[in-house]
């Protein structure tokens, strides 16, 4: 295949070589495949190098799309790893079923969603993708096929969802929907003027809702610092179901130069601001309107220019996010960065099956910034720190730079998953975390390479 393999924030090196997905079965199936050789390269929503394998194949799986059964009545949907959220809702939504949880984007693969245990706007509730998996479909290097359940090969199972892709190659998930009384949302606006309305605001939308997510106006100083609109949503009682359609914008070519920049964040900032405080209050919304907006936009990430850009997502314990969250954002406002979008959200108690999942009691805050070298990067270890610091974490599913003292300290039981990795598997950033570590978690020990 001639084409380059991306992550979608264009700050990692692609990978120059894919193969398609019956070539990789069939080298697995006859244990053909060397060690490090092979990585499953979904939609290329990724930000970061989790889906790079640039001294190996990437196996593009869009191919494998096929829904391949649907009980209207249990709302059990089985599907190949290369279907797209996009083409469930499109299949389970007129029967009154909604996948349990979707991240922002419904241009993801099913095998990317299990191999992330993506996370919504309704953790407080239903927990990640993961805790909604019923069983998924694994091919191993040794040529083993493996219907990996919670009480059948429970280990693979734990360590596939949020595995990054590395325990072997997922053919088919089922997933379990949600039951929805229309697939449109009823969304209500709620400003806040400071971090400390929006805190007081949080848990009490959480109890009321099944959706809650908060913009943060990053650019807002002084008085005004920490302001934003809380956006709540609960799916509308009744109602039909309304097709999300084809995007009706795009960015052709990729911009010469980061358009994303300070005078245009303030102006989008501003004008998104104001246009959401003149409907606050309750709406009924079409679900790719407050779940998807970015989706109606193809290849926006293009306005970043050739250089691209990194997300920071990082969650920090319910106790300390008052005051962590302030320093993370006072410490992009310091460096002189800007964000595109700056979300925060409360995770609630749900646990995950997930050996490595991301999400954990607390508040998250995810913060886009385009990629201006060293000094981006030495950003970021700051806001590294001060996540580390109160005993949080970096999301890694998202990550492009983080050192593997992060990755150690956010996840301990790393050492888990690289027990049940497939050796003939691993991803860039791998190599580059868990492969600097030794099994103490001390840089150097060289696993994973």
């Amino acid at each position: 295949m001639a084409r380059r393999y991306e992550s979608f924030g264009g700050a990692s090196a692609p990978t120059p070589h894919a193969i398609g997905p019956e070539e990789a079965i069939a080298l697995l199936k006859g244990g053909k495949a060397g060690p490090g050789s092979l990585l499953a390269y979904g939609n290329g929503r990724s930000y970061g190098d989790t889906c790079q394998n640039r001294a190996g194949v990437l196996v593009d799986m869009r191919s494998r799309n096929r829904i391949l059964s649907f009980d209207p009545d249990t709302g059990l949907l089985k599907a190949e790893a290369g279907a797209m959220l996009a083409d469930i809702i499109d299949v389970a939504g007129p029967h009154g079923w909604f996948p349990a949880v979707v991240p922002g984007t419904r241009y993801v693969t099913l095998g990317g969603a299990v191999a992330n245990d993506i996370h919504g706007k309704n953790h407080h509730r239903r927990g990640s993708f993961g805790c909604h998996v019923e069983r998924l479909t694994l091919l191993r290097s040794n040529g083993t096929l493996h219907e990996c359940r919670r009480d059948r090969y429970g280990d693979l199972f734990r360590a596939t969802i949020g595995g990054m892709g590395l325990t072997g190659l997922i053919l088919d998930v089922t997933i379990r929907l949600m039951k929805v009384g229309s697939t449109d949302v009823e969304e209500r606006v709620i400003p806040f003027g400071s971090l400390e309305e929006y805190f007081e605001l949080a848990a009490e939308a959480d109890e009321a809702n099944e959706y809650v997510v908060a913009w943060i106006d990053q650019l807002a100083y002084g008085r005004k610092a920490g302001r934003g609109l809380l956006l709540t949503a609960n799916h509308a009682p009744d109602g039909a179901f309304r097709p999300a359609g084809k995007p009706r914008l795009a960015i052709p070519l990729r911009s010469p130069v980061n358009l994303l920049n300070r005078v245009s964040i303030r102006f989008f900032n501003e004008a998104y601001r104001r246009a959401r405080e003149l409907s606050k209050g309750s709406r009924r919304s079409h679900f790719a309107g407050y779940f998807f907006p970015l989706d109606g936009v193809r290849h926006w990430n293009r306005l970043y220019g050739p250089k691209g850009f990194f997300q920071h997502q990082s969650v920090v314990p319910e106790e300390a996010a008052r005051e962590a969250v302030q320093a993370l954002l006072r410490a992009a406002q310091e460096a002189g960065h800007v964000s595109f979008l700056t979300v925060l959200k409360r995770f609630g108690a749900v646990s995950s099956p997930g050996l490595l999942s991301f999400p954990r009691p607390g508040y998250t805050l995810t913060l886009d910034f385009p990629n201006r070298g060293r000094k981006t990067l030495e950003l970021f270890e700051r806001l590294d720190e001060i996540t580390l610091s109160v005993g949080g974490a970096v999301n890694p599913y998202k990550d492009a730079r983080m050192a593997a003292a992060t990755l150690a300290a956010s996840f301990p039981q790393w050492r888990a998953l690289e027990r049940l990795r497939d050796p003939a598997f691993i991803s860039d950033f791998w190599r580059r975390t868990a492969g600097a570590l030794d099994f103490r978690g001390r840089a150097g020990g060289g696993v994973g390479r």
